[in-house]
């Protein structure tokens, strides 16, 4: 990456948590860390570096835990750089540590409000997602359709050949068959509690907006392309796009092709693990 490189921060969501994360960096952020403790109610750094409890994995858990550990990476990367991103997007739950680096809503109310969403979401049950690997998104739109699944729609648009359904639990096993035979390499049931980014969210969607009111969004000072729209967020509307993301695919396909357009992007993962680098090598 050269001086003249287009910058591009990339926050991870659900799926890159794991034992160990934010290691190091919650002794060097110790006044983030306690606020987090004052919000949640319990020890991040326990939850993340220990996880006696086996709660980790759980949603309502999760989601905080990333956001926290999302945050002081950034934090950490921007004193270590002394350079702010161009652009930046966050992969379903990153996109709260996007907003927060671009100045929409500070620390701790981005922590309230992925608290309350993870709780919201771990409450919405009965459904599954799925992976589907080696078909397009086309292929894919067609045997939902010709399957005549009324229970199962496009949750995240990953890779040009690796896109992840969502629906009911029952749905989701009742399609394998149909992607199996239509060619797919592979269809993974994924280890969720609920059917995220699809209408059975629709109720934490309608209680989250209600929660978002009471809330005020300053204007990213550093453009955040949404998961919804694909394009950079507007100067007002956050609230409806936080809420809409509930039940709304994740566009990350175009999402990173917005952002490659630019003059000579550099991409960088802010948070655990390499999920999106592997993702945006895949997508030109």
């Amino acid at each position: 990456m050269s001086e003249t490189s287009t910058l591009m921060h990339v926050f991870p969501g659900q799926g890159s948590q794991k034992k160990g994360m934010g290691e190091g960096l919650f002794e060097q952020f110790p006044e983030i860390t306690a606020a987090a403790n004052k919000v949640l109610g319990y020890s991040v750094q326990s939850l993340c570096l220990e996880d006696s409890d086996e709660q980790l994995n759980l949603t309502q858990f999760t989601q905080p835990a990333l956001y926290t550990v999302n945050a002081l990476t950034y934090l950490k990367n921007k004193q270590d750089t002394k350079r702010q991103p161009d652009f930046m997007a966050g992969h379903s739950l990153g996109e709260y540590n996007a907003l927060l680096a671009a100045g929409v809503f500070d620390f701790e109310t981005g922590l309230t409000l992925v608290q309350k969403r993870g709780a919201l979401m771990a409450e919405a049950k009965g459904g599954g997602m799925a992976a589907v690997l080696g078909m397009d998104i086309q292929q894919i739109r067609e045997v939902i359709q010709n399957s005549g699944s009324k229970e199962v729609s496009v949750a995240n648009l990953n890779a040009p050949q690796q896109t992840v359904l969502t629906g009911s639990k029952e749905g989701i096993l009742e399609i394998k068959s149909a992607f199996e035979s239509a060619g797919a390499k592979r269809y993974i049931p994924l280890n969720v509690s609920g059917a995220f980014h699809s209408p059975f969210m629709e109720p934490a969607r309608k209680e989250f907006k209600t929660f978002l009111k009471s809330f005020t969004f300053g204007s990213p000072t550093i453009p955040v392309i949404s998961n919804v729209e694909a394009t950079p967020y507007p100067r007002d509307g956050v609230a409806e796009l936080l809420a809409q993301q509930i039940t709304s695919p994740v566009r990350w396909v175009e999402t990173i092709q917005y952002l490659k357009k630019q003059s000579d992007p550099a991409f960088e993962e802010m948070g655990p693990g390499k999920v999106l680098r592997g993702l945006i090598r895949q997508i030109s």
